[in-house]
């Protein structure tokens, strides 16, 4: 460690995570954002109220429709949960909407079979063009960024704002807790699609699709969100932010109810997240269980001496056989990815981007932020951890 090496004395983020400063107490802002957030989703009362107000107008604004609202489902834990809510406390009429990209753990691909058939919901797979996907996926690594799962996450943005626009549904689920995963540093995860779009152009080869509204495949620019966040007032919604999610709580009822079986590890419903944590590692000395694991421990599920023991130790979900297996659908070799490996390391700051456009735009995303046009933590993401 350096001699200016600090980490948090309340969680476990320490100053290899970017974007991360301390108070005098040694507390990190990380710490100080959770606060901020338990302060505006409380778990009494008076926040059981406002998740009531917001189940509310998901079910006024669907109630001439089939469906209520759009839930993204992977067959992992978080989301299986959040669907679960959605249809057995919550009394919504989700649809649930799949991303599928080439790299689905098998065991992910049949816990959201089971789930969705006991709880009776609807289930749409939306598959991305192989090609655009493993040419995207190979630029990816040769921008030498820490960020090259931002196709998938772009993949599924599109994939729901796509179904919400098709099935004519207002309301998005996202099935994500800071009280349980935290806020990844912007430099680690930076959505854009201008900035994927200018990978692709410099390292790509396959010419992707043309945006469509229903089928809007891995376009994500400022344009599009413009489109379905205000022409179409597409809302992007967090209610389990009310609730007082435990995970091994929620592990057991989801297994007892739906038959729903771990994948080994968080985010292992994506066999692709075994490269993308080994490249995080070895290249970027970056590990993402830092600012779980802290999440963990703000919230109660996890002491700070477990958190710490834990990351000395390689992640389980870094399987060489599935990287290996990952490489080979990639079409690509060992020899290639360890070039891609050694290449310097940039960040999204090295490639045209929306960033200084979304400085701009600050007043409005916030208010956009606030009328759940987009996910509240966003703003928290973008303007206070870069």
């Amino acid at each position: 460690m350096g001699k200016n090496y600090q980490i948090c004395k309340r969680c476990i983020i320490d100053t290899t995570v970017p974007g991360v400063s301390f108070d005098e107490n040694g507390v990190c802002s990380f710490c100080k954002l959770h606060d901020k957030l338990d302060m505006m989703y409380p778990l009494d009362e008076k926040g059981k109220k406002q998740q009531q107000k917001i189940i509310e107008k998901i079910k006024s604004s669907g109630k001439n429709n089939k469906y209520d609202c759009v839930v993204g489902i992977s067959g992992g834990r978080d989301s299986t949960y959040n669907l679960y809510l959605a249809k057995k406390k919550w009394g919504l009429r989700p649809l649930a909407v799949n991303f599928s990209d080439g790299f689905r753990n098998p065991i992910a691909a049949e816990n959201m079979k089971k789930t969705t058939r006991k709880l009776g919901v609807d289930i749409i797979t939306v598959t991305s063009d192989w090609r655009e996907t493993r040419d995207l996926r190979v630029a990816s690594l040769k921008a030498s960024t820490p960020d090259i799962q931002a196709d998938a996450d772009i993949g599924i943005a599109t994939a729901l704002y796509g179904a919400a626009v098709k099935y004519n549904v207002k309301y998005i689920i996202i099935g994500q807790s800071f009280r349980t995963e935290g806020i990844c540093p912007l430099e680690w995860n930076y959505l854009d699609g201008k900035y994927l779009k200018s990978i692709h152009d410099r390292f790509g080869e396959v010419k992707l699709r043309k945006w469509k509204p229903d089928d809007p495949g891995y376009n994500l620019e400022l344009k599009h969100i413009f489109y379905y966040t205000v022409i179409k007032r597409i809302r992007t919604v967090t209610p389990l932010y009310y609730e007082n999610y435990v995970r091994s709580e929620a592990e057991k009822i989801i297994t007892k109810e739906l038959g729903w079986t771990d994948t080994g590890a968080h985010y292992f419903d994506d066999l692709y997240q075994s490269l993308i944590t080994h490249f995080l590692r070895v290249k970027f000395g970056a590990d993402r269980r830092i600012f779980n694991y802290s999440a963990l421990v703000r919230s109660g599920q996890m002491s700070r001496e477990e958190a710490l023991e834990r990351v000395k130790e390689v992640y389980v979900i870094e399987d060489p056989e599935v990287i290996d297996e990952c490489l080979k659908r990639l079409d690509l070799t060992n020899d290639e990815f360890q070039k891609y490996m050694a290449l310097p390391p940039k960040t999204f700051r090295d490639y045209p981007n929306n960033y200084s456009m979304l400085k701009y735009l600050k007043i409005p995303i916030k208010l956009l932020c606030s009328l759940h046009l987009l996910p509240k933590i966003a703003y928290d993401k973008y303007f206070n951890f870069a």
